[in-house]
């Protein structure tokens, strides 16, 4: 079986951990925890999310809808540290663990009672780290994935399993965006074609989507909605995809040449982090968020495979300026694509 193990409100958890006295109370963790400043909320309790407050809320935006909240500073050196924690637990438990985030992993294990191994797995993690998780049993990722959503305390009881014999059974009924991977976009789109829940994607024809939506993403919308996957649980150790950097300003910005500068800054930290690790970069992308919290992207194609500061900046002001700044600018980033070879390096973006 394949087991999806997601930390419950990790961010905040580990937070609780050091602060008991606030359990119960609705929490939030992003910035400096300052919510009079600009920034964004990086993780909240179960709590404050009853107030409609979630990751990537503005702190501005979560003081207003819930003006009791505890705000709490950014400490990603205690994350990271219960993150190599929990997965030392796992591995304890396990040979074949994928990592799949700070907060979450996929295991392969072989079992005559999946419920109840799940359930003692859920007691290991809490007695090693402190941590509360939530497992979805299935028997492919995407199944264990979809599983473990139904387990978290506010829907479920902390273990959820989903298969072949009850996939359609519990997901028919669904809106299509409850899939893994389908967003509000495609679901618009997909509801335009007649196809508003999970057992309609289904029982869609793939080539007619195909024509639609191309011929990969077409069959692999109907392939999801019947709950397929065939990608193998990967105990590879985790390698970031891209190293990226940005900044909100506290003020909006209208000057050009202080973007540029920013870039420049940020690219510096960007190669420090490449060169941290030994890696080089095909492309950079440049992300500008205006004041009226549009964000727009553009990508640059390097020169050659680098690591370079001067190379990473220089690339980033290129981008900056396919960019239109018809208004001032509220947050700018600069972030470094890795160079592998199953990904060969595209101008634009």
């Amino acid at each position: 079986m394949v087991l999806h193990v997601d930390l419950d409100q990790f961010i905040v958890a580990v937070e609780l951990l050091r602060r008991p006295e606030l359990r119960g109370r609705p929490v939030l963790v992003g910035g400096t925890g300052d919510p009079t400043r600009r920034g964004v909320v990086a993780g909240s309790s179960y709590e404050a999310r009853e107030s409609g407050v979630r990751s990537g809320t503005p702190l501005r935006t979560a003081a207003k809808r819930c003006p009791g909240a505890v705000f709490l500073p950014l400490d990603a050196d205690a994350y990271r540290a219960a993150s190599e924690t929990y997965y030392a637990a796992l591995r304890e438990r396990s040979d074949t663990v994928e990592e799949a985030g700070w907060d979450e992993a996929y295991l392969l294990l072989d079992t005559d009672d999946a419920t109840r191994t799940a359930a003692e797995l859920r007691t290991h993690v809490h007695a090693r780290t402190g941590l509360s998780c939530s497992v979805g049993i299935g028997d492919n990722k995407l199944r264990a994935k979809t599983a473990s959503g139904f387990a978290k305390p506010a829907t479920g009881t902390g273990v959820f399993r989903l298969d072949r014999s009850n996939w359609a059974h519990v997901m028919d009924g669904l809106p299509v965006d409850a899939l893994r991977g389908i967003g509000r976009r495609t679901a618009a789109k997909l509801g335009t074609h007649g196809l508003r829940t999970v057992g309609e994607l289904a029982a869609a024809d793939p080539s007619a989507l195909a024509e639609t939506f191309g011929p990969r993403n077409g069959p692999w919308l109907v392939a999801v909605a019947r709950g397929y996957d065939p990608t193998p649980v990967d105990p590879a150790p985790y390698r970031p995809r891209s190293y990226g950097r940005e900044i909100t300003f506290q003020e909006d910005v209208t000057d050009p040449e202080r973007l540029r500068a920013e870039l420049t800054r940020l690219a510096a930290l960007v190669a420090a982090d490449l060169a941290e690790h030994d890696l080089l970069a095909g492309r950079v992308v440049v992300k500008v968020r205006d004041s009226r919290f549009r964000t727009r992207s553009h990508a640059h194609r390097l020169a050659g495979p680098t690591g370079s500061a001067e190379a990473l900046a220089a690339a980033s002001r290129e981008a900056l300026t396919a960019l239109p700044r018809d208004r001032p600018t509220r947050l700018i980033g600069t972030r470094a694509e890795l160079l592998t070879s199953a990904d060969p390096v595209k101008e634009g973006g």
